[in-house]
């Protein structure tokens, strides 16, 4: 299996930055995909980003030119870059990677807080 830890969440104003980061360990092989989602209270989880195994980027609309998504495969990173965040971005933060056949895993979450 592969373990996914996510970290750098927090709590900060709005119009301000974090980036979070992702680690794997585990059996990590034919990778296809890395993803951000999040979830918010009430709400379903939703698509943030996601990384594509020739380098392809997909953002959700609401995060298109304030988010970046990137990875570093010698590492076994996967991050994403939240530049201008606003209060609707409050939610917890899910890293998710998915093995070419489909099958894939999620971490535990990490959550992410814009004040006013």
């Amino acid at each position: 299996q592969v373990q996914l830890v996510e970290s750098g969440g927090g709590l900060v104003q709005a119009g301000g930055s974090l980036r979070l980061s992702c680690a794997a360990s585990g059996t990590i092989f034919s990778i296809g995909a890395k993803g951000w989602y999040r979830q918010a209270p009430g709400k379903e989880r939703e698509l943030v980003a996601d990384i594509k195994q020739g380098g392809s980027t997909n953002y959700a609309d609401s995060v298109k030119g304030r988010f970046t998504i990137s990875d570093d495969n010698a590492k076994n990173m996967v991050y994403l870059q939240m530049d201008n965040l606003k209060p609707e971005d409050t939610a917890v933060y899910y890293c998710r990677w998915a093995r070419t056949t489909g099958r894939h895993y999620w971490g535990q979450g990490t959550q992410v807080t814009v004040s006013s």
